[in-house]
């Protein structure tokens, strides 16, 4: 029998590891990152916050009359103790980041099933919608952490398959299937988020009621944006549509780059914010975007393709919900003992958490290994 050794570890990887303690510094009793760290700040002048309730205070002179502000823990269903140092909000941005709801969206539609490299998930999609709501944020003083926390955590309730999983597991939620309020009740729950975080993210979309503050506000025209201009970017990059099929209006007042697109609706945002004080945008432009939404509706959303996919979706997630329903036991946390496997109701509703919950290529994977799921009506992308 050939002996098989392991290869020899390299120069490269030793190096790396040579710097596993770190350096000391020129102060007493500390580490730093690089042999010859000098970074350094001024303590002794005053300016650096050293408790939560500076930094409170400090912040709340640089916000608007009207932005939200955060104190202490802030307004939490479970109470808690204050951080040493973040915020309320601050926290809730991170608890989202490290969330395994968030990073399950790297794994699930915006547009396109599986998509190519470069294409939007809605991991990228919920980054983008952050990068336009904070820039809008911070040019009029609003709260930058809550902005950023919501804009993350808005579409954490989306399921796999875009929005056609709505339509798919509509049957089996009391009151329908919400992406926005699953993702606030449901998929975040755990976090303990405030109360203006979470309302934020349940009514980030346009046909539910208006959110409790400016900055949930801004980041419902933030989704707007972000995924009007990136849609049709996409798009553009599938071959789907052109450049020179977008309406008069969107290329001679918005441009026809993504780039030309996005300066032009944040900045319209900020300009209507600072001369009227409403989190809105001007008529102009407003117009501009609503043909814009418009046409990646009539053109990409709804095209043959799209309701084809959509159709192949609601079809997989309905079997899928149907059968661990039937089969709690195969839902991850649920064991012998557990009400579920009893109890009807609330099998079904574990099951639709469960696959809530899935990215598109783990659904796909289990219509196939569970179900004999043909392969040919699984929901089409770039590759299966």
């Amino acid at each position: 029998m050939e002996d098989v050794t392991d290869p020899p570890i390299s120069e490269r990887s030793r190096r790396w590891a040579a710097t596993m303690e770190g350096y000391e510094g020129a102060a007493d009793d500390v580490t730093v990152a690089h042999r010859d760290s000098s970074a350094s700040i001024d303590v002794a002048g005053g300016s650096t916050p050293g408790s939560l309730a500076e930094r409170e205070k400090q912040l709340d002179a640089t916000l608007a009359v009207g932005a939200t502000r955060g104190h202490g823990a802030g307004n939490r269903g479970r109470p808690e103790e204050p951080d040493e140092f973040r915020s309320c909000f601050e926290r809730d941005r991170d608890r989202i980041l490290h969330s395994s709801a968030f990073r399950r969206l790297a794994g699930k539609t915006q547009v396109f099933v599986f998509p190519d490299d470069h294409m939007r998930t809605r991991l990228t999609h919920a980054l983008e919608v952050a990068q336009v709501a904070t820039g809008v944020a911070r040019a009029v003083g609003l709260n930058v952490a809550l902005t950023e926390a919501i804009a993350l955590g808005h579409d954490c309730g989306h399921g796999p398959g875009g929005h056609a999983s709505e339509e798919a597991l509509d049957p089996f939620v009391v009151g329908g299937f919400d992406h926005a309020t699953w993702g606030a009740d449901v998929s975040l729950v755990s976090l303990n988020l405030c109360l203006e975080t979470l309302d934020g993210i349940r009514n980030h979309s346009w046909s539910r009621p208006a959110p409790m503050t400016p900055e949930g506000e801004v980041v419902s025209w933030a989704d707007r944006i972000a995924y009007s201009c990136h849609d049709f970017e996409d798009a553009v990059s599938a071959g789907i549509v052109s450049s020179d099929e977008l309406p008069a209006i969107v290329r001679e007042r918005c441009g026809v780059r993504r780039s030309q697109q996005l300066g032009t609706f944040i900045n319209a945002m900020i300009r209507t914010i600072h001369s009227t004080g409403v989190i809105g945008m001007d008529a102009r432009h407003s117009e501009a975007l609503a043909a814009f939404r418009t046409f990646n509706y009539e053109t990409i959303y709804l095209r043959s393709a799209s309701r084809q996919q959509a159709s192949a979706v609601v079809a997989m997630l309905r079997a899928l919900v149907e059968y661990f329903a039937i089969h709690p036991s195969l839902i991850p946390d649920v064991v012998d003992g557990d009400e579920a496997l009893e109890n009807p109701a609330m099998a079904l509703q574990l099951s639709v958490a469960y696959v809530a919950g899935m990215t598109d290529r783990f659904a796909c994977r289990c219509a196939v290994t569970l179900l004999d799921w043909p392969i040919d009506q699984l929901p089409s992308g770039i590759d299966r």
